[in-house]
């Protein structure tokens, strides 16, 4: 990409997406293209054929998406893969119509499968069964992802994808029940402390285990993949470090200051049993990451208490 180039971030106001435009900003790219919901439905095929058409970007971050944790994907799973399939086709298909020079998709490790070798490489997918409780989600990205390697495969496209781990960070959703687990947790342990609560109650046992990837810290790679990967196989972007989901609530009480007791309701779901990245590719290809994760929760902190101010 030059400086001057021509550039379309689907899903600015997101999280992924408005780190994205942070990072071109700050390398200085300046013909950044923009749409909201409200001006743009991606959903819409008409709507996204004319905007092509019309704008003509060169390059295409495509980061929109429906995105929620254990119970929104769980309650929603037709709404899930429906809005996820439709947006991400009409995106890539337009741009593949419209001659855009390179588009990068943005997937998640729930692509994956739930009994995955780990830590994951990127050519385990599709190896076996995913996890139940966000299913819709994974086989939309998981479309998303085989589009653009077709696409490159039939006609020659320089489409590629970037398969994240568990991210939060500025922008992050913290609503009380569609959010994923680390902003859910740092909403949940600050309104414990400003109550006063004795105890906060968190879903699961507590075993599962995670890792955690700064938004800002994603942003820097997938501008860097922009520039320097071709590929029809998918970059892992993660930290290579996990930790369970009880050591996680622990460490999010800490920086938020709250001292009362964590106790866990087994009852509910843990999810996927672990979901490690392997990422050794995007090492290999010179990127690696820079927030560590309590410096990264202290960050989503400080962006939570001045999204509530």
């Amino acid at each position: 990409m030059n400086k001057d180039s021509k550039i379309y971030v689907a899903g600015h106001r997101g999280m992924v997406g408005s780190a994205i435009v942070r990072e071109l900003q700050r390398k200085g790219y300046n013909n950044i293209i923009t749409r909201t919901h409200a001006e743009l439905d991606l959903t819409r095929q008409e709507a996204v054929e004319s905007f092509f058409e019309a704008e003509k970007p060169e390059y295409v971050f495509l980061a929109a998406a429906k995105v929620g944790g254990i119970a929104a994907n769980s309650a929603a799973l037709a709404d899930f893969m429906y809005q996820n399939m439709m947006l991400e086709m009409n995106v890539i298909h337009a741009a593949w119509q419209n001659g855009v020079k390179k588009l990068e998709f943005l997937g998640s490790s729930c692509i994956y499968p739930r009994m995955a070798p780990q830590p994951m490489k990127e050519d385990c997918l599709l190896t076996s069964a995913l996890e139940p409780t966000n299913e819709a989600y994974a086989l939309a990205k998981i479309s998303g992802l085989k589009y653009c390697e077709y696409l490159n495969r039939q006609y020659g496209t320089d489409y590629i994808s970037v398969m994240p781990t568990n991210l939060y960070g500025p922008n992050d959703n913290y609503h009380p029940e569609r959010s994923h687990v680390l902003p859910a947790m740092i909403r949940r342990f600050h309104e414990a402390k400003m109550a006063g609560a004795e105890s906060v109650t968190c879903w699961g046992d507590g075993s599962a285990l995670r890792e955690f990837l700064y938004v800002d810290d994603l942003a820097e790679l997938c501008v860097f993949l922009m520039n320097n990967y071709s590929g029809d196989e998918t970059v892992n972007a993660g930290t290579g470090k996990e930790l369970t989901i009880r050591e996680l609530a622990e460490t999010v009480a800490k920086v938020v200051g709250y001292e009362g007791k964590i106790l866990w309701d087994a009852s509910r779901p843990n999810g996927t049993p672990r979901k490690l990245l392997d990422v050794s590719k995007a090492t290999r290809l010179g990127w690696t990451y820079k927030t560590e994760l309590e410096e990264g929760i202290r960050l989503a902190y400080n962006d939570y208490k001045n999204t509530i101010i």
